[in-house]
């Protein structure tokens, strides 16, 4: 029987919000349980077997002062300086990474509470040749609506999903999305809506809600509950 051959991945996390909803902080750097956002979010990918190389994605200012403990929490961890929006900081992340990767992940640097297990069913599937992001099933109704406001749709909630991070994505797939995304300019709210744009099948791995992003100052709060809750159950 041949060994199993772990898959060669890189990640990138782009962390260069202008953190609009939290009052010009850099949600990033907040201290969650004693703790900064972006290390949380960091550190179970680098704890994670497979992961060769990760890109951190910071504001130009963040980078000429970047915190020691960022410079010098791992030699696989790079900084470059993100885009004016999420698509082009991505895209500065891929073209950093290590060239012989199987898998390229990307996760928001905002997002502190992904769990381990979520992270290893996304690049399962992704060395497996299919494109996979975390989320979780719509409870809400979702309307649809136009410019003044008015529902035009209500899309049946049983096929409707959040999308959150990570996605992982085969290498050769998503640096070929992103190719034409730059070149054509193609707007993106995820890196998903790329791929599938350009043709790549992706599929939904179930996510808990817990696993949320930081965009305003209440989510901390909500966040550090979480952590309290998850420390007790443990």
């Amino acid at each position: 029987m041949k060994p199993v051959v772990a898959p060669r991945v890189g990640v990138v996390v782009p962390a260069a919000g202008m953190a609009r909803r939290m009052r010009g902080e850099s949600k990033q750097f907040l201290d969650l349980a004693g703790q900064p956002v972006l290390l949380r979010a960091l550190r179970p990918f680098l704890e994670h077997e497979a992961v060769r190389s990760v890109v951190v994605a910071l504001p130009a200012a963040e980078v000429e002062e970047t915190p020691s403990w960022l410079t010098e929490l791992d030699e696989r961890v790079a900084i470059v300086v993100g885009g004016d929006n999420r698509r082009d900081s991505v895209w500065a992340g891929i073209q950093i990474l290590a060239q012989d990767l199987d898998v390229v992940v990307v996760h928001d640097g905002a997002r502190p509470l992904v769990s381990s297990a979520v992270i290893s069913r996304c690049i399962q599937l992704a060395a497996g040749g299919v494109g996979a992001i975390a989320g979780f099933p719509a409870t809400d109704t979702i309307k649809e609506v136009d410019d003044s406001g008015s529902v035009t749709r209500t899309p049946e909630r049983e096929r409707l999903w959040h999308a959150q991070t990570p996605q992982a994505f085969p290498a050769a797939q998503i640096v070929a999305a992103y190719i034409r995304a730059v070149q054509e300019d193609w707007p993106a709210t995820d890196d998903a809506g790329l791929v599938e744009r350009n043709g790549g099948a992706v599929t939904m791995v179930e996510s808990p809600s817990t696993n949320l992003k930081i965009t305003r100052p209440e989510d901390v709060a909500v966040a550090e509950l979480i952590l309290e809750r998850e420390t007790l159950e443990q």
